[in-house]
């Protein structure tokens, strides 16, 4: 099924790769300025520094894609983020609006840890199992042909800031709930809620087994066996040698980390609450984030008044978030300020008004 289309997927001029920072800054300070408000530019807190300094607005995917659908005078949205993001931002977006984004490769590995093929698949498989007894929740980082599977059959999507909510609502619908693709997040979320992690299973779509030992009566949360290739390398020994070497510093990770780092943790949090829970923190506290790198370096500069570290020190920026930079972003604007954009994200409007569905169930509950 072809999902979304693009305007000649073309690779980046050579021009661009060898221009001088400030020239490419300057091709798009003047874009933005010749587009004003037709030209809306979301960027999401991973993005490096040479490119969230020309975000109109900085933010989760969520939050970006529902600021874009507000912008009424954009008719041009370039989302500096990742391909799911942009997706979401076209499904939200009126027609008339067109999103783009600088590189199509800017993917989400955790995001293509769950394709429709496989989804339809294990449904089947699960049907088998459980008969009509589950509900599917998708978090947001998912493609739009799972947000559009899961709006078809009756579930709806999360983000790391809700996931709580929509986990008691889809419990109210149904007995089980299937969460994908982020295991962590799923696992994470239903042990708050007081679910046993005896009474969780995982779902592996690779070998479309499920991975559990009790009895299947037992099972209310179905995990699928996906994980964010950055959030997962924050370990125990991180936890440990943290505590070691700062006893009075305080761990915050993202929800999207494993338990075992979770429960040793002081605070879990989305990437908001982590933003805000710095913001509010007094004068000379310690902190260890665990969370992308960009972000950590960025707050680390934001808060001088801190003393702030990665909770993994050696880890590395989100790689495909860090496929939009500078040239291809100034390559973007000056295509679209041309006429001849390039990489518009269209999604099919079946898939779009199924995945709207799973949106706008949780939209109308936020």
């Amino acid at each position: 099924m072809n999902l979304f289309e693009t305007i000649e997927q073309n690779t980046l001029p050579d021009r661009y790769k060898t221009m001088e920072a400030n020239e490419l800054e300057q091709r798009v300070l003047q874009v933005k300025r010749e587009m004003g408000e037709k030209l809306f530019l979301p960027g999401h807190h991973y993005q490096k520094d040479e490119v969230i300094q020309f975000a109109d607005a900085r933010g989760d995917s969520l939050k970006l894609a529902q600021l874009s659908a507000s912008q009424h005078e954009a008719e041009a949205i370039v989302f500096c983020g990742v391909h799911f993001m942009a997706e979401t931002a076209d499904i939200l977006t009126r027609e008339d609006q067109h999103v783009y984004l600088p590189d199509m490769r800017a993917g989400c590995s955790m995001a293509d840890m769950a394709n429709i093929q496989q989804t339809e698949k294990s449904w089947g498989r699960l049907m088998e199992l459980f008969d009509d007894t589950i509900l599917p929740l998708t978090y947001v980082n998912s493609t739009a042909a799972i947000k559009a599977f899961v709006g078809k059959h009756g579930g709806a999507t999360v983000t790391s800031s809700n996931a709580a909510d929509m986990l008691k609502w889809a419990f109210s619908q149904k007995e089980r709930i299937l969460f994908l693709p982020d295991q962590h997040l799923g696992r994470n979320t239903a042990y708050d809620l007081g679910i046993p992690l005896d009474q969780m299973a995982v779902w592996d779509p690779i070998v479309e087994e499920l991975l559990y030992d009790g009895p299947l009566e037992a099972v209310k949360v179905i995990l699928w066996k996906g994980h964010c290739s950055v959030h997962e390398n924050f370990r125990v020994a991180n936890v440990e040698q943290v505590r070691a070497d700062h006893p009075n510093m305080k761990i915050i990770v993202h929800p999207e980390c494993s338990r075992e780092v979770v429960e040793l943790s002081d605070l879990s949090g989305s990437t908001n609450a982590i933003i805000q829970a710095i913001e509010n923190a007094p004068p000379g506290s310690e902190w260890a984030i665990g969370t992308e790198m960009n972000l950590v370096k960025r707050i680390i500069q934001e808060h001088p008044e801190q003393h702030i570290i990665s909770l993994n020190p050696r880890m590395c920026p989100c790689l495909t978030m860090n496929r939009i930079d500078l040239p291809h972003l100034a390559w973007s604007l000056e295509s679209i300020a041309e006429g001849q954009p390039q990489n518009l994200i269209r999604v099919e409007s079946s898939v779009a008004s199924d995945a709207r569905k799973a949106l706008d169930r949780m939209l109308v509950r936020a």
